[in-house]
């Protein structure tokens, strides 16, 4: 897996300072994406252990809030392949930290189905969240003034509660993650 980026003080894909990684690879094509050379998955640098480790360490400071993952596309079968192991090891390293992900696959439909890539990588992704941002990015529905999100059909969910539930429960500002 590549990636594109390493936001190391990262404001406008969560709530507080947050450490972003843009993985490289993309199959949806959204028109008027804003990360177009994301799509190719050989794009950037490779994943490595390093990169790992970097990324741990760089959440290790008490104004950072938390990490979010997007790209790209996490959910591509050849990200989450090695993304599953490394949210897991990232989540054990810091349980108290706020973890988001942004996919233009659909929660329910694609991740939850085992439509999108390998189900039981996919879970252990969704087993890390606390928010999933999902659906495809849509120019028409395109809205400035939406809190972490491009397109109006785009869900801002909680994803514990909703896994627990079996249905979508959505953030909002008053959310404490």
């Amino acid at each position: 897996m590549n990636y594109a980026n390493i936001k190391w003080y990262d404001i406008s894909n969560g709530p507080g300072v947050r450490v972003s990684l843009y993985v490289s690879g993309c199959r949806n094509h959204c028109k008027g994406c804003f990360n177009k050379e994301t799509w190719d998955f050989d794009y950037g640098t490779p994943f490595t252990k390093e990169t790992e480790d970097a990324i741990i360490a760089g959440l290790n400071h008490s104004y950072i809030k938390g990490f979010t993952l997007l790209g790209g596309d996490p959910f591509e079968p050849e990200n989450s392949k090695v993304l599953a192991p490394f949210m897991k090891r990232l989540r054990a390293a810091y349980p108290d930290k706020s973890f988001w992900c942004f996919t233009g696959y659909d929660f329910e439909a694609d991740l939850l189905t085992g439509k999108q890539g390998n189900p039981d990588d996919v879970m252990d992704i969704l087993g890390t969240l606390d928010v999933l941002v999902d659906g495809r990015f849509v120019e028409s529905l395109k809205d400035l003034n939406l809190k972490f999100k491009g397109s109006s059909n785009q869900r801002t969910i909680l994803v514990k509660p909703s896994l627990e539930r079996d249905e979508v429960v959505l953030w909002d500002e008053e959310s404490v993650v």
